[in-house]
Protein backbone atom coordinates (compact mmCIF):
# COMPACT_ATOMS: atom_id res chain seq x y z
CA UNK A 1 0.00 0.00 0.00
CA UNK A 2 1.29 3.52 -0.77
CA UNK A 3 1.79 5.82 2.20
CA UNK A 4 -0.91 8.12 2.87
CA UNK A 5 -0.21 11.48 2.64
CA UNK A 6 -0.30 13.44 6.40
CA UNK A 7 -2.73 16.07 5.86
CA UNK A 8 -2.62 19.37 8.88
CA UNK A 9 -6.17 18.06 9.71
CA UNK A 10 -4.34 14.28 10.54
CA UNK A 11 -2.05 16.40 12.98
CA UNK A 12 -4.71 18.50 14.26
CA UNK A 13 -6.86 15.23 15.19
CA UNK A 14 -3.46 13.64 17.10
CA UNK A 15 -3.41 16.60 18.84
CA UNK A 16 -6.65 16.60 20.28
CA UNK A 17 -6.12 12.92 21.37
CA UNK A 18 -3.06 13.97 23.28
CA UNK A 19 -3.37 17.15 24.52
CA UNK A 20 -7.12 17.63 25.00
CA UNK A 21 -10.50 15.36 25.40
CA UNK A 22 -9.96 12.98 22.47
CA UNK A 23 -9.37 9.23 23.63
CA UNK A 24 -7.51 6.38 21.66
CA UNK A 25 -10.81 5.04 19.60
CA UNK A 26 -12.00 8.33 18.87
CA UNK A 27 -8.87 9.65 17.45
CA UNK A 28 -8.51 6.22 14.92
CA UNK A 29 -12.02 7.05 14.33
CA UNK A 30 -11.40 10.81 13.16
CA UNK A 31 -8.24 9.39 11.16
CA UNK A 32 -10.10 6.27 9.41
CA UNK A 33 -12.39 9.28 8.29
CA UNK A 34 -9.51 10.89 7.51
CA UNK A 35 -7.11 8.31 5.72
CA UNK A 36 -10.30 6.90 3.90
CA UNK A 37 -9.94 3.37 5.72
CA UNK A 38 -8.88 2.04 9.01
CA UNK A 39 -5.97 0.06 7.34
CA UNK A 40 -4.22 3.70 6.01
CA UNK A 41 -5.29 5.14 9.86
CA UNK A 42 -3.18 2.31 11.04
CA UNK A 43 -0.29 3.34 9.00
CA UNK A 44 -0.57 6.69 10.02
CA UNK A 45 -0.96 6.63 14.05
CA UNK A 46 2.43 5.64 14.49
CA UNK A 47 3.87 7.91 12.47
CA UNK A 48 2.43 10.97 14.40
CA UNK A 49 3.18 9.04 17.30
CA UNK A 50 6.47 9.19 19.28
CA UNK A 51 8.61 6.04 18.40
CA UNK A 52 11.07 5.74 21.27
CA UNK A 53 12.46 3.11 19.57
CA UNK A 54 14.23 5.45 17.25
CA UNK A 55 17.98 5.75 18.04
CA UNK A 56 19.03 8.37 20.55
CA UNK A 57 21.67 10.93 19.30
CA UNK A 58 23.68 10.49 22.45
CA UNK A 59 24.11 7.07 23.83
CA UNK A 60 22.81 6.20 27.50
CA UNK A 61 26.22 4.80 27.98
CA UNK A 62 28.24 7.40 25.95
CA UNK A 63 31.51 7.57 27.75
CA UNK A 64 32.02 11.36 28.11
CA UNK A 65 29.11 11.50 30.23
CA UNK A 66 28.04 10.47 34.10
CA UNK A 67 24.79 9.92 34.06
CA UNK A 68 22.49 8.00 37.25
CA UNK A 69 18.89 7.59 38.03
CA UNK A 70 18.12 9.26 41.61
CA UNK A 71 15.91 10.48 44.43
CA UNK A 72 16.20 13.86 45.96
CA UNK A 73 13.57 15.96 48.05
CA UNK A 74 10.45 17.44 46.62
CA UNK A 75 8.05 20.50 47.59
CA UNK A 76 5.99 17.51 49.38
CA UNK A 77 7.19 14.01 49.15
CA UNK A 78 10.46 12.13 47.12
CA UNK A 79 11.18 12.77 42.97
CA UNK A 80 12.80 10.46 41.10
CA UNK A 81 14.98 12.17 38.35
CA UNK A 82 17.77 11.03 36.09
CA UNK A 83 20.87 13.78 36.56
CA UNK A 84 23.77 13.52 34.33
CA UNK A 85 27.07 15.70 33.67
CA UNK A 86 30.52 16.05 31.97
CA UNK A 87 32.25 12.65 33.00
CA UNK A 88 35.33 14.61 32.81
CA UNK A 89 34.15 17.24 34.64
CA UNK A 90 36.58 19.33 37.13
CA UNK A 91 34.93 21.88 38.52
CA UNK A 92 31.44 23.39 39.01
CA UNK A 93 28.86 23.88 36.23
CA UNK A 94 25.81 25.60 35.81
CA UNK A 95 22.79 23.83 36.07
CA UNK A 96 19.67 22.79 33.77
CA UNK A 97 16.41 21.20 34.62
CA UNK A 98 14.97 19.01 31.90
CA UNK A 99 11.44 19.09 31.85
CA UNK A 100 9.18 16.31 29.86
CA UNK A 101 6.36 16.22 27.59
CA UNK A 102 3.15 14.74 28.71
CA UNK A 103 4.41 11.00 28.55
CA UNK A 104 6.91 11.47 31.23
CA UNK A 105 10.16 11.08 32.08
CA UNK A 106 11.02 8.97 28.83
CA UNK A 107 13.52 7.81 26.65
CA UNK A 108 13.40 10.70 24.43
CA UNK A 109 14.00 13.32 27.47
CA UNK A 110 16.63 11.36 28.77
CA UNK A 111 18.50 11.69 25.73
CA UNK A 112 17.87 15.39 25.50
CA UNK A 113 19.27 16.00 29.11
CA UNK A 114 22.77 14.08 27.88
CA UNK A 115 22.55 16.60 25.10
CA UNK A 116 22.35 19.61 27.60
CA UNK A 117 24.86 17.91 29.58
CA UNK A 118 27.15 17.64 26.58
CA UNK A 119 27.16 21.08 26.33
CA UNK A 120 28.75 21.83 29.34
CA UNK A 121 26.15 21.70 32.32
CA UNK A 122 24.59 19.79 35.04
CA UNK A 123 21.58 18.34 33.47
CA UNK A 124 18.81 16.94 36.19
CA UNK A 125 15.29 15.54 34.42
CA UNK A 126 12.81 15.22 36.96
CA UNK A 127 9.53 12.44 36.34
CA UNK A 128 7.11 14.92 37.52
CA UNK A 129 4.60 11.76 37.49
CA UNK A 130 6.72 10.49 41.32
CA UNK A 131 3.77 11.31 43.02
CA UNK A 132 1.87 8.65 41.40
CA UNK A 133 4.88 6.30 41.22
CA UNK A 134 6.68 7.74 37.99
CA UNK A 135 6.72 7.27 34.50
CA UNK A 136 5.77 3.62 33.20
CA UNK A 137 6.38 2.30 30.15
CA UNK A 138 2.93 2.44 28.58
CA UNK A 139 3.16 5.93 27.23
CA UNK A 140 -0.57 6.02 27.08
CA UNK A 141 -1.02 5.38 30.48
CA UNK A 142 1.93 8.01 31.01
CA UNK A 143 -0.64 10.43 29.46
CA UNK A 144 -4.08 9.50 31.67
CA UNK A 145 -2.08 9.97 34.83
CA UNK A 146 -1.26 13.54 34.29
CA UNK A 147 -4.58 14.04 34.86
CA UNK A 148 -4.43 13.03 38.51
CA UNK A 149 -1.56 14.96 39.16
CA UNK A 150 -2.46 18.01 41.66
CA UNK A 151 -0.60 20.68 40.07
CA UNK A 152 0.15 23.05 43.16
CA UNK A 153 2.05 20.13 44.24
CA UNK A 154 3.77 19.54 40.98
CA UNK A 155 4.80 22.46 40.80
CA UNK A 156 6.32 22.36 44.58
CA UNK A 157 8.02 19.72 43.18
CA UNK A 158 9.51 21.71 40.16
CA UNK A 159 10.11 24.67 42.09
CA UNK A 160 12.18 22.29 45.07
CA UNK A 161 14.23 20.65 41.70
CA UNK A 162 15.53 24.25 41.25
CA UNK A 163 16.67 24.40 45.19
CA UNK A 164 17.90 21.35 44.91
CA UNK A 165 20.53 21.90 42.07
CA UNK A 166 20.98 25.06 43.46
CA UNK A 167 22.81 23.63 46.59
CA UNK A 168 23.95 20.57 44.52
CA UNK A 169 27.95 20.21 44.93
CA UNK A 170 28.31 19.24 40.88
CA UNK A 171 26.71 23.04 40.50
CA UNK A 172 27.54 26.60 40.72
CA UNK A 173 24.30 27.15 42.06
CA UNK A 174 23.01 29.05 38.92
CA UNK A 175 19.69 26.89 37.53
CA UNK A 176 18.37 27.22 33.84
CA UNK A 177 14.90 25.14 33.23
CA UNK A 178 14.12 23.80 29.34
CA UNK A 179 10.62 22.18 28.84
CA UNK A 180 8.93 20.72 25.77
CA UNK A 181 5.04 20.70 25.33
CA UNK A 182 3.74 20.61 28.76
CA UNK A 183 6.99 20.43 30.33
CA UNK A 184 7.24 24.25 28.61
CA UNK A 185 4.34 25.00 30.75
CA UNK A 186 5.68 24.28 33.19
CA UNK A 187 8.94 26.50 32.73
CA UNK A 188 6.78 29.37 32.05
CA UNK A 189 5.05 28.84 35.77
CA UNK A 190 8.27 27.71 37.55
CA UNK A 191 9.50 30.88 36.20
CA UNK A 192 6.62 32.34 37.94
CA UNK A 193 6.99 30.80 41.16
CA UNK A 194 10.32 30.46 41.44
CA UNK A 195 12.43 33.45 41.95
CA UNK A 196 15.98 31.86 41.95
CA UNK A 197 16.09 30.62 38.54
CA UNK A 198 18.12 32.40 36.19
CA UNK A 199 16.62 31.76 32.77
CA UNK A 200 14.23 29.50 31.32
CA UNK A 201 13.33 28.05 27.96
CA UNK A 202 9.99 26.96 26.87
CA UNK A 203 9.22 24.91 23.69
CA UNK A 204 5.51 24.96 22.73
CA UNK A 205 4.38 25.74 26.13
CA UNK A 206 0.99 27.36 27.62
CA UNK A 207 1.38 30.40 29.15
CA UNK A 208 0.37 31.29 32.43
CA UNK A 209 -2.58 34.12 32.42
CA UNK A 210 -2.31 35.74 35.33
CA UNK A 211 -0.77 39.01 34.93
CA UNK A 212 0.15 39.75 38.34
CA UNK A 213 1.62 36.33 38.53
CA UNK A 214 3.60 37.06 35.69
CA UNK A 215 5.12 40.48 37.11
CA UNK A 216 6.82 38.08 39.93
CA UNK A 217 9.13 36.21 36.74
CA UNK A 218 13.14 37.15 37.78
CA UNK A 219 14.18 34.46 35.03
CA UNK A 220 15.26 35.48 31.22
CA UNK A 221 12.93 33.20 29.29
CA UNK A 222 13.56 32.31 25.61
CA UNK A 223 10.18 31.36 24.18
CA UNK A 224 9.92 28.84 21.38
CA UNK A 225 6.36 28.26 19.28
CA UNK A 226 5.54 26.46 16.63
CA UNK A 227 4.06 28.36 13.57
CA UNK A 228 0.96 25.65 12.86
CA UNK A 229 0.60 25.15 16.92
CA UNK A 230 -2.63 27.39 16.73
CA UNK A 231 -4.00 25.97 20.35
CA UNK A 232 -0.79 26.96 21.89
CA UNK A 233 -0.27 30.24 19.64
CA UNK A 234 -3.51 31.59 20.98
CA UNK A 235 -1.98 32.68 23.86
CA UNK A 236 1.29 34.32 22.89
CA UNK A 237 0.20 37.70 22.12
CA UNK A 238 -1.79 38.04 25.89
CA UNK A 239 1.63 36.92 27.09
CA UNK A 240 4.00 39.41 25.44
CA UNK A 241 1.85 41.82 26.02
CA UNK A 242 2.41 41.16 29.83
CA UNK A 243 6.24 40.53 30.37
CA UNK A 244 6.53 43.75 27.90
CA UNK A 245 4.31 45.60 30.61
CA UNK A 246 6.06 43.93 33.30
CA UNK A 247 9.57 45.38 31.60
CA UNK A 248 11.10 41.24 31.85
CA UNK A 249 13.55 39.98 30.21
CA UNK A 250 12.63 37.84 27.18
CA UNK A 251 12.89 36.56 23.50
CA UNK A 252 10.05 34.82 21.25
CA UNK A 253 10.19 32.68 17.95
CA UNK A 254 7.87 31.42 15.76
CA UNK A 255 9.24 28.94 13.63
CA UNK A 256 7.11 29.22 10.32
CA UNK A 257 5.48 25.88 9.14
CA UNK A 258 6.52 23.76 11.78
CA UNK A 259 3.91 21.40 14.06
CA UNK A 260 3.42 21.47 17.82
CA UNK A 261 6.38 18.96 19.38
CA UNK A 262 9.04 20.10 16.21
CA UNK A 263 12.03 19.29 18.43
CA UNK A 264 11.07 15.62 19.15
CA UNK A 265 13.16 13.86 16.76
CA UNK A 266 11.16 10.50 17.73
CA UNK A 267 8.74 11.93 16.32
CA UNK A 268 8.04 11.12 12.08
CA UNK A 269 5.44 13.53 11.13
CA UNK A 270 5.95 16.73 13.48
CA UNK A 271 9.65 16.56 13.82
CA UNK A 272 11.27 19.67 11.63
CA UNK A 273 14.97 19.29 11.87
CA UNK A 274 15.54 22.84 10.30
CA UNK A 275 13.37 24.30 12.86
CA UNK A 276 14.95 21.75 15.96
CA UNK A 277 18.36 22.73 15.10
CA UNK A 278 17.69 26.43 15.01
CA UNK A 279 15.91 26.47 18.14
CA UNK A 280 18.40 23.83 20.02
CA UNK A 281 21.49 26.54 18.96
CA UNK A 282 19.46 29.33 20.57
CA UNK A 283 18.87 27.36 23.36
CA UNK A 284 22.16 26.79 24.32
CA UNK A 285 23.38 29.88 23.31
CA UNK A 286 20.94 31.32 25.99
CA UNK A 287 21.77 29.22 28.59
CA UNK A 288 25.94 29.47 27.97
CA UNK A 289 24.68 33.69 27.99
CA UNK A 290 22.42 33.45 31.08
CA UNK A 291 24.15 31.04 33.62
CA UNK A 292 27.85 31.10 32.29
Amino acid sequence: MTRPAITQAMIDAYDEYTHLTLDRRGFMETLTKLTGSAAAAAVIAPMLAANQAQAAIVADDDKRLKAEDITYPGGAGEMKGYLVHPADQAGKLPAVIVIHENRGLNPHIRDVARRIALEGFVALAPDCLSPLGGTPADEDKAREMFGELDMAQTIANVVATVAFLKSNDLSTGKVGAVGFCWGGGQVNMLAVNAPDLVAGVAYYGSQPKDEAAIANIKAALMLHYAGMDERINAGIDAYKAALQKAGKDFQVFVYDGAQHAFNNDTSEARYDKAAADLAWGRTIFFFKEKLG
